[in-house]
């Protein structure tokens, strides 16, 4: 059975880590620009990454 509690991500988290890989930008320096904390910001591409990082296969 699933989790209940799915975790779901809004659009400005979307927007935000697909500027950071596509601008070749630092995560601080696209928080800046959003308007968002760099903290924040960090923990979400972290997260991301991790996520990406379970869902890929190993080679």
């Amino acid at each position: 059975m699933g989790n209940k509690y799915t975790k779901r991500y809004s659009e400005e988290f979307k927007r935000a880590i697909a500027l950071v890989d596509s601008s070749g930008k630092t995560v601080t320096a696209v928080a800046r620009e959003l308007g968002i904390s760099s903290e924040s910001l960090r923990g979400w591409y972290r997260a991301r990454r991790r996520t990406r990082a379970r869902a890929s296969p190993v080679s």
